[in-house]
């Protein structure tokens, strides 16, 4: 895969600028991984998290607010006003001696427009599939897909199968010698329900359902839409869970995204001897990020 050069020269003068080295437990620096509908952060101290939470999109102009942050406090009420966290720690963490203005900003990116937002913050690298030591791997592969699979691996070991719940459902695995089986991409649970309510004429939108699974045949058209939708979505993640172990038989597998409690609770509920395998994190990209920062 080759590199466009704007994007090669913008890594080169990153790499360069990127205060990584040195004791690693006096680092403080920040992970932003961002999504199809959300920002997702992480303030990391060297290679410990210290704190994960989501945002909207925001605004350019937090990018200034964020570089000119001379706080710890003042970073996080850059980029979440209403992160609770700030206030909590404000005392303790204002005077840390060791944070670095502007913090080193770690970001992955499936969203073009949002990376190129973001890119004008004056110290941050952005992490391409080149440098996730993944064998194998396609240049499509999602940034996203390739850091959560490449952090589960090293945390809990190859062959290793991530599900991401998210707004799409993806499945991407790896064998033993860390080399990429492949995946799967589909729709997520809401996206799901969205589209039947948006691309129909007499159908009607329907949210989804709480933690108690939906009647599976059903009486009236809203029961209907729920029995459809959970059910095959959950008789799908069986499928290629099965399939995964078949391949594997001692293969791990770690799920994580936005519908990723509701999704295993319900999978409690039918498939226990599938639910009680599961590793539930949600910060596998994190995990994947610092994987890379070790190796900088």
């Amino acid at each position: 895969m080759i590199e466009p050069q704007r994007h090669r020269e913008h890594r080169e003068k990153s790499e360069r600028r990127l205060p990584w080295n040195g004791t690693s437990g006096e680092k403080i620096w920040l992970a932003l991984e961002i999504g199809n509908s959300r920002l997702h952060w992480a303030l990391f101290r060297g290679e410990t998290l210290d704190s994960a939470w989501n945002t909207e999109y925001l605004p350019e102009s937090v990018i200034y607010q964020l570089a000119q942050s001379q706080t710890l406090d003042d970073l996080l009420v850059a980029i979440s006003p209403t992160q609770n966290r700030a206030e909590e720690d404000a005392e303790e963490q204002t005077g840390d001696s060791s944070f670095p203005s502007p913090p080193p900003l770690l970001l992955a990116s499936v969203v073009p427009s949002q990376t190129a937002i973001w890119e004008t913050y004056p110290n941050v690298r952005v992490i391409t599939l080149n440098e996730v030591p993944l064998k194998a791997m396609y240049p499509t592969l999602g940034i996203d897909r390739a850091l959560a699979l490449w952090g589960a691996g090293k945390t809990w070991g190859f062959p290793m199968l991530v599900i991401d719940a998210g707004t799409t459902l993806t499945f991407t695995a790896a064998d033993a010698n860390q080399c990429l089986v492949g995946g799967a991409i589909l729709p997520g649970l809401g996206l799901q329900f969205a589209t039947l309510g948006q691309k129909t004429g007499q159908l009607p939108l329907v949210e989804i359902p709480d933690f108690a699974l939906p009647s599976r045949f059903a009486l009236n058209t809203t029961e209907a839409i729920k029995s459809g939708v959970t059910y095959t979505f959950l008789a799908g993640i069986k499928d290629f869970i099965q399939a995964w172990w078949n391949l594997f038989p001692d293969g791990k597998i770690a799920i994580k995204g936005g519908d990723r409690t509701l999704i295993v609770n319900y999978l409690q509920a039918l498939y226990p001897d599938i639910a009680t395998h599961l590793i539930v994190e949600p910060n596998l990209i994190f995990w994947g990020m610092r994987e890379i920062v070790k190796l900088l």
